[in-house]
């Protein structure tokens, strides 16, 4: 495969948010380092990170000018020094959390690019390396789900929110989803016991009705802001367990006293990034089950809304207003 010397891509210029994405025509193709491959993106998942990285409020993200985008998927156009696979031709899917997925080339590191299962099209593998383990990492290692369990899910109708909500019912649990009102029927059909209005005025009261006053065994937190503390407050006393994974309605504070006095849950942080890192026999246990759930049908390929590569700014922004449903794909 030929490879050009530049190439189109999205480029972040400020820290002012999605408004600020740009399309530039003349972005250097990077070369694969030691380890990395390069792929030719055909399409590109869109995620709250990208957003919260155009904010600013990404931990340790990257810098402006940078070229956005995480998550890729494409074909490998050629390898680094010491890479004996994927080999170039092969179709992969994997994350570069420095950025760069925004963009006609990207450097993956080569035992981090995951290949697109065999008949399905690359876009529909978005998801398989970002959203679907976060919501399998939630549910079981870190939440410890269980048959007859009872979970409440944030952003249910969301990439993530979907596959929590089908894994969940494998395993057992009643579900209760939490959405905005025009996406209840699309919950719906994914097999939530429960739907409830994301925005309603007291979701935990909801949540302790429908739980005969008990409260949730685990609740997937992925609101944030002013949600968080009803997060808590929905979760069952001493045993409950809320897994926070999202920021995408700002920062929230929890003290001591009230984990003494009034919320007497179990608070656990997910990071997919850092899970990967600190954990890896974790995470490698993570993708073993995602893989029994592809196999069994639980999971299947992606049905993402796809956008053109200059309507990434447009994309981003309908994420972060909440007004989409599903995966979102920019395609080059």
């Amino acid at each position: 495969m030929t490879v050009p010397a530049t190439m189109r891509a999205l480029q972040q210029a400020s820290l002012l948010g999605p408004q600020d994405l740009r399309l530039i025509t003349d972005a250097p193709v990077p070369s694969p380092g030691p380890g990395e491959v390069l792929i030719r993106v055909t399409a590109a998942g869109v995620n709250f990170v990208d957003v919260s990285q155009a904010r600013g409020t990404f931990a340790g993200g990257p810098q402006p000018p940078y070229l956005a985008g995480i998550e890729a998927a494409g074909e490998v156009a050629a390898v680094g020094e010491g890479v004996t696979g994927p080999a170039p031709g092969a179709h992969v899917i994997g994350v570069g959390i420095a950025g760069g997925a925004f963009a006609e080339y990207m450097v993956l590191p080569a035992a981090g690019a995951v290949p697109v299962p065999p008949g399905w099209a690359d876009e529909q593998a978005l998801g398989l390396v970002v959203n679907w383990p976060t919501a399998l990492a939630a549910l079981k290692p870190l939440g410890g789900v269980a048959a007859r369990q009872t979970v409440l899910i944030h952003a249910a109708a969301g990439g993530t929110g979907q596959a929590a909500v089908k894994m969940a019912k494998h395993y057992g649990a009643t579900v209760i989803a939490a959405a905005a009102p025009a996406k209840h029927e699309a919950v719906r059909a994914l097999g939530a016991d429960h739907v409830i209005d994301s925005r309603g005025a007291d979701i935990a009261a909801e949540v302790l009705h429908l739980t005969g006053g008990t409260g949730a065994d685990l609740v997937l937190e992925s609101a944030g802001g002013a949600t968080f503390g009803a997060s808590l407050a929905a979760a069952k006393r001493v045993t409950g367990r809320v897994v926070v994974y999202g920021t995408a309605g700002g920062e929230a504070a929890i003290t001591n006293w009230e984990l003494v006095y009034e919320h007497q849950v179990h608070v656990i942080g997910l990071n997919v990034g850092v899970l990967i890192q600190a954990a890896p026999q974790v995470f490698g246990e993570v993708m073993g089950e995602m893989s029994e759930l592809l196999s069994a049908g639980v999971l299947g390929p992606g049905q993402p809304t796809c956008h053109r590569l200059a309507e990434g700014p447009k994309a981003l922004a309908e994420l972060e207003a909440r007004a989409t449903v599903g995966k979102l794909a920019l395609l080059p």
